[in-house]
């Protein structure tokens, strides 16, 4: 069965970083835009970071801008978030996500979702 898995999550203090990563199963990753979303709980989902299939172009929200880089490699089916100068308010539970284009990431529709990874940024 396809899907996604996330990994990477944890307590990190202010100041820190993780990397995050989402790898495919049961469906090729290379054909896919993929995405990293966040939630917290009450709040809506904000899209974070995504990365297009097929030239590799990506785009951010402003918030994480400079300190967020998404990567994919598609020959390990899997893609990346390193996340740096981690602040409190990117606490939250991290989902990836993959769609046929990016823009339809952009707008939180995909084809495929994982099920979250918990990131706790608190000294």
């Amino acid at each position: 069965q396809a899907h996604l898995v996330e990994s990477g999550g944890g307590l990190v203090q202010p100041g820190g970083s993780l990397r995050l990563s989402c790898t495919a199963t049961a469906f090729d990753l290379e054909t896919y835009a993929i995405g990293w979303f966040r939630q917290v709980i009450g709040k809506e989902r904000e899209g974070t970071s995504c990365i297009n299939n097929r030239d590799g172009s990506t785009w951010y929200v402003d918030s994480v801008k400079g300190r967020f880089i998404i990567s994919r490699d598609n020959a390990q089916r899997t893609v990346y978030l390193q996340m740096d100068s981690l602040k409190p308010e990117d606490t939250a539970t991290y989902y990836c996500a993959a769609a046929p284009d990016m823009s339809r990431l952009r707008v939180g529709i995909a084809d495929y979702w994982g099920q979250g990874t918990q990131v706790t940024v608190s000294s």
